[in-house]
């Protein structure tokens, strides 16, 4: 089975950026979707960001036009790029692709945006 793993998260100073990877130890080919997932404490889930095996992607409101994600078949693996960090953006972000009717997911980065 297809696993998923993310790296890249951090403790950052707000204002500054990280970029985080999900790397698939199968082809990301596989996936119709991945998706960025974020979590902080004492919060829901949310989704943050979504690209299609064609490419299209997705964002929420909170973080358009600062986080970009994007993939690279051949290094099977998908990124999240996040610049203006602040602190709402704290929390443990984890990627999860759509396997046909299965949802494989990560076990998650910590990013911590704190002064």
């Amino acid at each position: 089975q297809v696993q998923l793993v993310e790296s890249g998260g951090g403790l950052v100073q707000p204002g500054e950026s990280l970029r985080l990877s999900c790397t698939a130890s199968g082809s990301i080919f596989s996936f119709k979707a991945v998706a960025w997932y974020r979590q902080g404490s004492g919060k829901e889930r949310e989704l943050v960001a979504k690209i299609t095996a064609g490419g299209s992607t997705d964002y929420a409101d909170s973080v358009k036009g600062r986080f970009t994600v994007s993939k690279s078949i051949a290094k099977n693996e998908v990124y999240l790029q996040m610049n203006s960090l602040n602190s709402e953006d704290t929390g443990v972000y984890r990627c999860a692709g759509a396997l046909g009717a299965v949802v494989v997911w990560g076990q998650g980065t910590q990013v911590t945006v704190s002064s």
